[in-house]
């Protein structure tokens, strides 16, 4: 494999690790390389040893481990943050992954640490309220 083919299948990795929570798809990452989505998911497993879908599994439940460990989001909330579109989805990927349930990841990550972060913090920092929102104090 030729430098400019390294550059161009980092690039679409830089992408998705940007972007993990965002809705991504296989063609559209792939075009970020410049390649069919069938050559490019052969050249990122040549280069980083697992398909693009399966490294962007791991990214979002890296994500949701820390989550689930600091802030006081709900499951499904956690889900919906890191880029999966079903709880099903997210749960049986995560356990697969990290042997155990969220919850009971969750249950076992808190039993010593520091107190959760509010989920209203954590939100806010996802981006999980619209920019044009208007908040407005209420008169007294």
């Amino acid at each position: 494999m030729d430098t400019d083919q390294l550059r161009r299948v980092r690039l679409a990795k830089d992408t998705m690790d940007r972007d993990w929570a965002s809705p991504l798809d296989l063609p559209t990452v792939a075009a970020e390389a410049g390649y069919s989505q069938y050559h490019f998911v052969r050249l990122f497993r040549e280069v980083y040893g697992e398909t693009p879908g399966q490294y962007l599994s791991r990214r979002r439940i890296e994500r949701a481990q820390e989550l689930l460990r600091s802030a006081n989001l709900t499951v499904t909330e956690i889900c919906l943050l890191v880029g999966f579109t079903s709880l099903g989805t997210f749960s049986t990927t995560f356990k697969k992954q990290v042997g155990v349930t969220p919850t009971e990841f969750r249950r076992a990550a808190r039993r010593s640490g520091t107190p959760p972060i509010p989920g209203c913090f954590v939100l806010y920092w996802a981006g999980g309220f619209r920019k044009d929102q208007q908040f407005s104090r209420s008169p007294r």
